[in-house]
C-alpha cells in the first residue's frame, strides 16, 4: 500500500518533515515522493526510481524518488514562481497515481497559492479544489482528524459576517452526507454517529440567541434523520468537546472555520491531519503550511506529516 507524497513548496518545510516521516516509518508504511531530489535536506539517502512499482521494495532503506526536475535549487523560506508548474505537476501525478492504482493514497505536502498563481495562474483556493477540480467533482468536505476528534468544517475560509448566508440547507445536508459515506468507506464504521454544532451560542437557545437553528439546522437534520442517518444536534459548541461529550460521536459538523479547528488545535497541536472526503481517491496533508521562517533550519516537527501517512495508509487499507 504504496503512499505517494507530492513535494509542495520547495522553498518551504514540505521536503524536510517528508524526509523525516519517510525515515520515521521506513519499516512501516512504503512510501514515494515526487519531486526534485535537489530539495531535499542534504542528508537524505533517497534513489530515483522509474516506475511506482519499485517503491516498496526500496522504501525501508532509501527514499524512492519520482524525478520531477525543477531547473533549479530551491532558496528555504524564499518562493520561487519558477517551481510553481513543478509544484502543480507533482500534485497532478500523485492524482494520477492513485486513479491508476499503482499508489493507494496521496499525501500532499504544503503548498504556496500565491507562488503558484505568480508563476503559472493557479486559479484555485488550494488544494482541496484543485483535487476536487482534477476528479470532476463538484462538491468535496474538508475534515481535521486527530486520535481523539474528527471535526468537520461546514464553511471554510470565509469570514465569520458571511457564514449565516453560505449555511445553506444544501450545503448543510450535502457536508453530512459525504461525511456519512467517507465514515464508513474510509474508517470503517457501520453506523457513522454524527454530532452536528449549531451556528449561535448555545444553539441558539429557543431562538432567544438566533433563528438560524430553528429555521434551517433542524428541519435538515430531521431529513437527513428520516434517510437513516444518526444525527445529534443542533449541539451547543461549547459543551461539544470536552472527553466526555466526544465519547458520544465518531464526527462533529461545526459550523465554520474556527469552531471546528479550535478544539482539535487544542487538543493535538501538532498531530493534526487534514482528510479531503468525497473524493474517489485517498488524499491526507498535514495539518500546517509551509512555515517559510524555519524551512531549512531543522526545527520543522514532521508528526502531523507521518500522522497523514499513517492515516492515508489506513484509509486506503480501509477502501480495499
Amino acid at each position: 500500500m504504496t503512499v505517494a507524497i507530492s513535494c509542495g513548496e520547495p522553498a518551504g518545510i514540505g521536503p524536510e518533515v517528508a524526509a523525516r516521516a519517510w525515515a520515521a516509518l521506513r519499516d512501516e508504511i512504503p512510501v514515494l515522493w515526487i519531486g526534485d531530489p535537489a530539495h531535499l535536506p542534504q542528508d537524505t539517502p533517497w534513489q530515483t526510481i522509474a516506475d511506482p512499482s519499485e517503491a516498496p521494495a526500496l522504501s525501508a532503506r532509501a527514499l524512492p524518488v519520482l524525478l520531477r526536475d525543477f531547473g533549479s535549487s530551491a532558496v528555504h523560506g524564499q518562493p520561487d514562481p519558477a517551481h510553481a508548474q513543478g509544484v502543480i505537476d507533482a500534485i497532478t501525478t500523485g492524482v494520477d497515481l492513485v486513479r491508476r492504482g499503482v499508489a493507494s493514497a496521496l499525501c500532499t505536502a504544503p503548498i504556496n497559492k500565491k507562488a503558484l498563481a505568480d508563476g503559472a495562474d493557479f486559479a484555485f483556493p488550494g488544494h482541496t479544489e484543485f483535487l476536487a477540480h482534477l476528479a470532476g467533482i463538484d462538491r468535496v468536505v474538508m475534515m481535521l482528524a486527530c486520535d481523539s476528534l474528527r471535526v468537520v468544517p461546514a464553511t471554510i475560509h470565509i469570514p465569520l459576517a458571511e457564514v449565516p448566508a453560505a449555511l445553506t440547507a444544501t450545503l448543510l445536508a450535502d457536508t453530512i452526507r459525504i461525511t456519512d459515506a467517507a465514515m464508513k468507506r474510509d474508517f470503517g464504521l457501520v453506523r457513522p454517529r454524527i454530532a452536528v454544532a449549531g451556528l449561535n451560542p448555545h444553539a441558539g437557545e429557543g431562538g432567544r440567541m438566533g433563528s438560524e437553528e430553528i429555521a434551517l439546522i433542524i428541519p435538515t437534520l430531521d431529513r437527513l434523520r428520516a434517510e437513516g442517518l444518526e444525527i445529534a444536534g443542533p449541539l451547543p459548541a461549547d459543551t461539544m468537546f470536552h472527553p466526555a461529550a466526544r465519547a458520544c460521536y465518531d464526527v462533529a459538523i461545526c459550523a465554520y472555520h474556527d469552531q471546528a479547528l479550535i478544539p482539535i488545535k487544542t487538543l493535538d497541536f501538532a498531530g493534526g491531519v487534514n482528510v479531503t472526503l468525497g473524493l474517489p481517491f485517498v488524499r491526507t496533508s498535514p495539518d500546517h503550511g509551509t512555515a517559510f521562517d524555519i524551512a531549512g533550519q531543522g526545527r520543522a516537527d514532521p508528526t502531523s506529516m507521518i500522522a497523514a501517512i499513517r492515516m492515508a495508509a489506513r484509509m486506503a487499507a480501509a477502501r480495499a
